[in-house]
């Protein structure tokens, strides 16, 4: 308007007199009927909208900067300066006259600021409070954005600032460099920066928190390959969400998918009846893929019929979030395994491991897509925060109901009915660990937690069950209470390591108990601290290392520490996992890499030996006589070659480091007559003056389940002499080295109870009715007061290896598995059956005793006399003290079993195969009621001891003409 007025001026005779157009303004009567100067001139006339369509032109009264600062404040507030102004109130011209210098001494201030400091000042960097947990930035998910990848749980933005700016000048030119200084990091998407010098961890732009997050949690089927399932079948996928073994809601089905091999899903998304913000930190995410066969063919039995129904079962598990904590987002390839164990919970193995099947070559390929619920990665909280939403929800349950809240503890503690409260509390958490929890016996627990804490500290595993894991509300509150709650003693927290507790801070928690183990008391868990890490999802976790810790502290654990977890590297579950801990111990041991090489070397040259005598053994099967002596002859000249007798000499005996095996005894050494020709190897010990000791290498037979045997074993020892009772057990040495490979410690002195009675007698069918053999053996070998040792060592070992052998549900007990020293010490062999598997022929049982308690076992016992003797009474004493030693650690027997599911045991794949110790060590049952029970046994025991004869017979005479 101004250009075009001026230009209409200039044809007036007083235009000279109007002077610059810059010291003029327009004025106009606005929509309020009130007097408005219009001094910002960019602003449009339909914006002032004046009430007449007149504009006056008027002369400014001050400078023009000035009325355009007051006309824009005035347009922003919706009041007109001027009208202030025109207010005759001293108090109000002082306060305005105050603002206004205090305002330019502000602005003073603004103008000598660096341009970071006006940034931080424009935009203060939002920060948490505090911070605990690995996240992501969310910088840059546009491919036009710059990416630097970097850890950064402590790191500072001074840090990630230079490497972002070096990556962008090498992408935009040296033109750049002279702005070097001049850039700062922005959060994509929005105007937020990354100023300030804080850990980058505490800036809330690059995490939306979990618990925001309301949707419901879904997947995406995007498609399935190599699913091998009939033409006619129907294949769809079956998905859970679980923690531990707890299903967090209603499993999703997929709909119907035709074909072979290659399949899609119409409705491909898989929704949950769960939010986002209720998922635990631990939640996994568990298919199976299954086939739906339209006609099933008739079965004879009605075993199993649902696995009728259904074919092949490919099944694979992954987390929902990954192991900085962030929720997964995007497309992932999981390739299945095609076995699982007899029993699904809805068909889905949430027990399986995490990883996926390696071999993908064969493996079924199912092809999931994660959606995305925010702009900004979604992390799980950090443990700062999770406590300062507990300390928010008690604050507001405190406010709005803190007198009922009392009052109710006060009436389950203390008040009226309490009592009753408190007895049914102690009842359920003596219960073994087996027992199942009702929702009511849940929600009881869950109400007198702090009553467990103090009461009760050891029943946490039952507290842990009774949490409703899908409410986050009550997981903050838990994690709350556990960091207030007592330490527990080594062999209780064993339990929270478990599958079924997931949790990562109980984790961590039962970790922190074990610190407190002893060296000794270590070692005698660490085959089932190894197997529990198959249970931990993520790489990085305290019970990793909490064992490269105390293994780099301590040779003879890092020692066990290594085969436990090379024994077991040729597992595609476990591969990688296992092979970074293996690195990490040996990069931390150094001076140990050299010893463990040896030992290495030494069973690879055994292997070789023992393929060798395989192969000459096939070779030569027609003639036994020639083959026996070939191969032996082969078998030494092997041994003797420099190249494999400097290789096994002077080496640390794996099965106990602290013996020095220092040349192999050529002569000795031989190769037994099995089907796996295991190698008798016997070694000259310079340590022990010359005298000699045997290992028995194997190739070809899985010894895990020995060395879990020999392990429990040698704890009912212990558990026994802290008691008091030695019962003069014999757990050899047994160590699992590779893939069906491993070692077994000769003992000395000893012969099988197969051997003492054929020796005694000419006519093998006979020899296993000959009540004198065995006690005659030990005539000869022991006179006068070493005979009654003797004697008195049979009695107390032959006690222990009764209960420990009943109490395991040990089987195949034939006279070549039961040995005896010359000192008269008994002791069992091969543990190829536990936990009541005992063989059968025919569809019949052949050991049909609870153990083995025979005639010649009682003669020797009994010193040769005949009745009831004062030394039987002993005995049958001996087994009652030992058996009810064993019921009070009852739990800590399941608990080892059960941290031992996933090894992969073919006789302990399944929660069914442990009942079998709860039912032999009658948990649940009185000691009275329990003693009973084991007397019935005992008695049986006795009573059919002639079918432990009739086996013995039938064995000494089938070995009779092998030979």
């Amino acid at each position: 308007v101004y250009p075009l007025l001026w230009k209409q001026a200039q044809s007036f005779p007083l235009f000279p007199a109007l002077g610059e157009m810059e010291s003029h303004m327009f004025e106009c009567v606005n929509q309020a009927a009130v007097h408005e100067e219009l001094e910002d001139e960019t602003r449009r006339l339909c914006d002032i909208r004046p009430f007449l369509p007149v504009l006056k032109l008027v002369t400014r009264n001050c400078g023009r900067a000035e009325r355009l600062l007051d006309s824009k404040i005035g347009v922003l507030i919706g009041k007109g300066l001027h009208e202030l102004d025109a207010i005759n109130d001293q108090e109000v011209k002082d306060f305005r006259s105050k603002m206004f210098r205090m305002s330019e001494e502000r602005m003073q201030r603004v103008q000598m600021m660096t341009w970071m400091e006006w940034l931080q000042a424009c935009f203060s960097p939002q920060l948490e409070t505090s911070g605990g947990a690995t996240i992501t930035d969310g910088v840059a998910e546009r491919p036009a954005d710059l990416k630097v990848i970097i850890h950064f749980d402590q790191s500072q933005v001074r840090v990630l600032h230079p490497m972002a700016v070096k990556k962008w000048l090498t992408t935009h030119g040296p033109e750049e460099e002279a702005w070097r200084g001049q850039y700062v990091l922005r959060v994509s998407h929005c105007l937020e920066f990354l100023c300030g010098d804080h850990p980058l961890i505490l800036y809330k732009q690059v995490q939306t928190c979990v618990w925001d997050v309301s949707s419901l949690f879904k997947i995406v089927l995007v498609s399935g390959s190599k699913v091998n399932a009939e033409e006619t079948a129907k294949v769809q996928v079956r998905a859970g969400l679980f923690h531990g073994t707890e299903l967090l809601c209603k499993p999703a089905v997929s709909s119907e998918s035709s074909g072979r091999s290659d399949h899609t899903w119409k409705d491909s998304t898989l929704e949950f009846d769960i939010a986002v913000c209720d998922l635990p930190r631990m939640t996994r995410l568990c298919f199976a893929i299954y086939a739906v066969m339209d006609k099933v063919k008739k079965q004879k039995s009605t075993k199993n019929t649902h696995l009728n129904k259904y074919q092949t079962i490919p099944w694979v598990n992954t987390m929902v979030f990954d192991y900085k904590g962030q929720l997964k987002t995007g497309d992932i390839i999981l390739h299945c395994w095609s076995s699982f164990p007899d029993e699904l919970e809805e068909m889905l193995n949430p027990i399986g491991t995490i990883q996926t099947n390696p071999y993908t070559e064969n493996a079924t390929a199912l092809h999931i897509h994660f959606p995305e619920y925010s702009s900004h990665p979604i992390i799980f909280p950090p443990f700062d925060k999770v406590r300062q939403h507990d300390d928010l929800m008690n604050t507001e349950t405190a406010g709005r109901n803190s007198g009922p809240l009392l009052l109710s503890f006060f009436y389950l503690s203390q008040g009226r009915g309490g009592k009753k409260f408190h007895i049914e509390l102690k009842e359920i958490m003596e219960r073994d660990p087996l027992s199942q929890l009702c929702e009511n016996e849940k929600d009881l627990i869950w109400t007198l937690r702090y009553d467990c804490r103090e009461n009760f500290p050891q029943s946490l595993p039952k507290l842990l069950l009774s949490v409703k894991w899908s409410k986050h509300e009550d997981m903050a509150q838990l994690q709350a209470l556990l960091q207030i709650w007592p330490k527990l003693s080594p062999r209780d927290a064993l339990e929270l390591l478990d599958f079924n507790y997931p949790d990562q801070y109980v984790r961590e928690y039962a970790v922190g108990c074990l610190s407190d183990m002893s060296d000794e008391e270590l070692s005698q868990y660490l085959l089932q601290l190894v197997q529990v890490l198959r249970y931990e999802p993520y790489y990085d976790c305290a019970l990793t290392h909490f064992l490269l810790q105390r293994a780099q502290g301590n040779r003879k654990i890092g020692h066990f520490l290594f085969w436990h977890l090379r024994s077991e590297i040729h597992m595609p579950a476990v591969s990688v996992q296992f092979a970074l801990i293996l690195e990490a111990y040996c990069r931390g041991s150094i001076p140990h890499i050299e010893v463990l090489k040896k030992q290495v070397e030494a069973l690879s040259k055994l292997k070789s030996v023992n393929e060798l005598i395989k192969l000459g053994t096939i070779k030569n099967a027609r003639s036994k006589t020639k083959e026996a002596m070939l191969t032996k002859e082969a078998m030494m000249t092997c041994l003797r070659q420099s190249g494999y007798s400097e290789t096994l000499s002077d080496l640390h005996s794996p099965l106990n480091p602290n013996i020095l095996l220092s040349g192999i005894n050529v002569e000795k050494c031989r190769y037994m007559d099995s089907k796996m020709k295991p190698l008798w190897i016997v070694y000259n010990n310079k340590l022990l003056g010359g005298d000699t000791r045997g290992i028995i290498f194997k190739n070809g037979d899985d010894l895990r389940q020995d060395m879990l045997t020999l392990q429990i074993l040698r704890l009912m020892d212990l558990l026994w002499k802290e008691a008091n009772l030695d019962l003069r057990i014999v757990p050899y040495g047994c160590l699992a080295t590779g893939d069906r490979a491993g070692l077994i410690e000769v003992v000395s002195s000893a012969d099988t109870i197969a051997n003492i009675q054929l020796t005694s007698s000419n006519v093998a069918a006979a020899a296993a009715f000959n009540k004198d053999a065995l006690l005659n053996w030990l005539k000869e070998r022991n006179s006068g007061d070493a005979l009654e040792r003797a004697i008195e060592e049979f009695t107390l070992s032959c006690a222990g290896y009764c209960v420990a052998t009943y109490v395991l549900g040990i089987g195949d007990r034939h006279s070549d598995n039961i040995m005896v020293r010359s000192t008269g010490q008994l002791f069992h062999i091969d543990f190829g059956h536990i936990l009541g598997n005992f063989k059968s022929k025919f569809g019949i049982k052949r050991e049909r005793v609870p153990f083995i308690l025979t005639h010649d076992f009682i003669h020797v016992i009994q010193q040769g006399k005949t009745g009831y003797t004062e030394k039987f009474g002993s005995f049958r004493q001996y087994c009652e003290e030992a058996y009810l030693i064993l019921r009070k650690n009852g739990t800590l027997f399941i608990t080892l079993f059960a941290l031992m599911l996933t090894a992969g045991l073919p006789e302990l794949t399944s929660v069914k195969d442990i009942q079998y110790l709860k039912d032999s060590l009658a948990l649940g049952k009185t000691d009275d009621e329990a003693l009973k029970q084991f007397r019935q046994k005992f008695d049986e025991a006795l009573r059919e001891s002639w079918t432990t004869k009739v086996n013995w017979m039938a064995h000494n005479v089938a070995k009779d003409n092998r030979s």
